[in-house]
């Protein structure tokens, strides 16, 4: 099979869907790799290392309008699917959830697509999960930033003028991300504590050498596939009373609850903010999905009261060059499954877990609808 992929067209995006470490592997299982020519340039991977590898670097349109298997970071534009032979199989980042009119055009086009944000938290899957796999470089970033931002040490340092305390973090979410997060940020010496509606993330965040806060007598806030459940009223109520109590004496605040395909939670209000210490500061992970924090502009960097909210966006692209190696690797991963080893040819078994999660068009016909 001939697969490929082109330079990402989002501005902001400087990851690209194949490295030349999974073309190489590719080649070697029998099949043909293709990139346009650059598309690797922004995330370290010049031309030559796809050459090296084995892989052609062509035009964009010579990619686009011979592959058989099509692969993105971002979701692909509408003149790149209108692109595609009929057939071909599209495998990307979809945002499926909240883009109807992209699965319409995908439909019209006769295409096969696979939206890689909807992996199913399952064990065999885990090599394929793309939410996990980006979220772990959020939240290493996120507590890089943190840092930048404060004024501040992070670890206690001893000097002939005297000791600097340690900073103080607090991490608001301990999935992938805010694991990530806390696991930085005590490399850097700092004092971490983690807050999570789900009981049983304290033994993680325990493990990382962080404390663990969660409400006295509250319920578990656990939901399906690993994630939270949504929380009612009375418990945002009482966690946000909760959550401004320590707020006072942090340094930095790292927000990272969110949930896929729908706004995030706000976890922290302006009233809260007004309890931080002047010169504090906040990453809000979940700004792109409206954050979790009042007042948050994805993209932006504001000020509140003294206390200073970043809203960063498209993190994962930020650190290229990892962030493109792993999602490459689980996009081989993915392609392991419905790649035939034999015959080279597509089999898409729409009875297996990850393919009927997944595969949200078939032959141009839409498989999955998503309520707004």
């Amino acid at each position: 099979m001939k697969i490929g992929a082109l330079r990402e067209s989002e501005s902001d995006e400087h990851r690209v869907a194949l490295v030349p470490e999974t073309a190489a592997q590719l080649i070697k299982a029998g099949h043909k790799v293709c990139i346009e020519q650059g598309a690797g340039l922004t995330a370290g991977f010049p031309d030559i290392a796809y050459s090296q590898a084995g892989a052609e670097t062509l035009t964009g349109n010579e990619v686009n309008e011979t592959v058989d298997v099509f692969v993105h970071v971002q979701p692909p534009t509408v003149d790149e699917i209108q692109k595609l032979k009929p057939g071909a199989l599209v495998v990307s980042i979809m945002n499926a959830r909240n883009d109807a009119s992209r699965i319409s055009v995908l439909e019209s086009a006769g295409v096969t697509a696979i939206a890689m944000e909807l992996v199913p938290r399952i064990a065999r899957a885990q090599r394929m999960d793309v939410l996990s796999s980006q979220a772990s470089i959020s939240g290493y970033k996120a507590a890089l930033l943190a840092a930048n931002a404060l004024g501040k040490y992070l670890p206690m340092m001893m000097t002939a003028a005297g000791t600097i305390p340690p900073a103080k973090i607090l991490v608001l979410g301990a999935g992938v991300a805010g694991l990530q997060a806390i696991a930085t940020a005590r490399r850097l010496g700092a004092i971490v504590e983690a807050f999570d509606v789900r009981t049983a993330a304290g033994e993680q965040v325990e493990s990382l050498g962080a404390k663990f806060i969660h409400p006295p007598k509250s319920k578990d806030g656990e939901g399906s596939g690993g994630y939270a459940r949504e929380q009612t009223e009375d418990e945002q109520h009482l966690q946000r009373l909760f959550i401004k109590e320590h707020l006072g004496d942090v340094d930095a605040l790292i927000t990272t609850a969110a949930i896929p395909g729908r706004p995030a939670p706000i976890l922290v209000t302006a009233e809260m903010i007004d309890a931080m210490q002047q010169g504090s500061v906040v990453i809000d992970l979940a700004a792109e999905s409206g954050g979790n924090v009042e007042g948050t502009t994805p993209g932006k960097i504001i000020n509140i009261n003294g206390v200073s909210i970043h809203g960063p966006i498209n993190v994962p692209s930020s650190m290229p060059f990892h962030s493109s190696q792993l999602y490459s690797r689980n996009v081989m991963a993915l392609l392991d499954l419905i790649i035939g080893k034999k015959d080279k040819t597509l089999n898409l078994n729409l009875e297996d877990d990850v393919i009927d999660a997944t595969c949200v068009v078939h032959l141009g016909k839409v498989r999955h609808k998503f309520s707004s």
